[in-house]
């Protein structure tokens, strides 16, 4: 591999996951690719032509607080304001009254971020 590939490659190690979700959504917008597409669409295709239930893969995913630690809800409350982008008292009303509904209609990639951040932080978290 290349110098240039190299220090790319290292960079992106470095990008924490919500930074990495958030250049996925950029190279989708800047190039007018669809990363979520993967080879199960195929697979459920091919799936429902020979009998199988011919259901689509879920695209749009949403994600709720379910569960805040009393000696987490900093850190939580540094995270939700960071997903949101809202204020420190939208966050806080959030936070404070968990089950609610963080982010609706976001890609896997973003999910997966977003989950993966919140339950280091110590949330309890639901995906649908």
């Amino acid at each position: 591999m290349n110098d240039k590939l190299t220090t790319i490659i290292e960079q992106l190690k470095s990008l924490t996951l919500l930074e990495a979700a958030e250049l996925v959504k950029e190279i989708e917008t800047t190039f007018g690719v669809d990363t979520s597409i993967s080879a199960a669409p195929v697979m459920v295709a091919a799936a429902g032509a020979d009998g199988g239930s011919g259901s689509e893969e879920q695209t749009e995913f949403e994600i709720s607080l379910t569960e805040v630690p009393s000696d987490k809800k900093i850190a939580i409350l540094k995270v939700v304001r960071n997903v949101t982008g809202l204020g420190l008292k939208e966050s806080k009303e959030i936070v404070d009254n968990v089950p609610k509904i963080l982010k609706e209609g976001i890609s896997k990639v973003e999910i997966d971020a977003i989950q993966k951040e919140l339950e280091e932080a110590g949330a309890k978290v639901a995906v649908k």
